[in-house]
């Protein structure tokens, strides 16, 4: 059973929270602080950490730094806790190592969800070999060329060979922007003649396997204009 750390000053939040992740199984561990969550960290054999910004004592931002820093647990996943008057804080917490981030006020649901797929990544990403070349990963995404194996947060996906082609090639160069035109010719090698339609939908159809929604792509993104690429994340 995987114990879940759940750190908040509000205790009524952290006992909603620790209904909803009983009920799918876990065991949770309760912190209302910072320093407390790290004690807590220190003394059980934790998997996740749900940990708020906004803290007396230690802050989750500091806290989450302490984590990121610490030997013994600094590669477990943390999910970060905002208000959304505190989106400064918030990209901070992802920026120094947290894993992802939820907005207050929050569906308990959704919270459940961003538990789930954060452990199956964690599990998924420790058993793979980090120096396997054929390996390309980008944030919950991983190709890897050598099985043709395509997984988000864990989960396998299934594409079609253009399919696959396409995200090789955009994961393969994270954060680069490829036209319409290029996406074409790399893939079909051919002269791109009307090829908006035909890469279109592909891209529809490849974000509608990896993407936990679609209309708001966490990894696929258009630039309007100019193209497509993967987010390095």
């Amino acid at each position: 059973m995987s114990a879940i750390l759940v750190c908040d000053d509000d205790r009524q939040i952290v006992d909603a929270i620790e209904i909803y992740l009983q009920q799918e199984g876990y065991s949770v561990i309760k912190a209302f602080d910072g320093e407390e969550a790290l004690k807590q960290l220190a003394e059980h054999d934790i998997s996740l950490v749900i940990i708020d910004v906004m803290m007396p004592r230690l802050d989750g931002i500091r806290a989450t730094l302490k984590i990121r820093e610490s030997k013994a647990v600094g590669s477990i996943p943390i999910i970060i806790l905002s208000a959304k008057s505190e989106d400064a804080d918030k990209i901070l917490g992802l920026n120094i190592g947290a894993d992802d981030y939820v907005t207050k006020p929050f569906n308990p649901l959704e919270l459940v969800a961003r538990v789930k797929s954060n452990l199956r990544r964690y599990t998924s990403l420790g058993n793979l070999n980090r120096d396997n070349t054929a390996l390309f990963v980008t944030g919950g995404l991983c190709i890897n060329d050598e099985t043709k194996e395509v997984t988000v947060d864990g989960e396998s996906v299934k594409l079609t060979p253009i399919e696959y082609n396409i995200l090789l090639l955009l994961v393969k160069n994270q954060g680069r922007v490829f036209s319409i035109d290029q996406i074409y010719e790399s893939i079909w090698n051919e002269e791109a003649i009307g090829a908006d339609n035909t890469v279109a939908v592909h891209i529809r159809h490849i974000r509608e396997k990896i993407e936990i929604n679609p209309k708001e792509p966490r990894y696929l993104k258009v630039v309007w204009g100019v193209g497509y690429k993967v987010e390095k994340l």
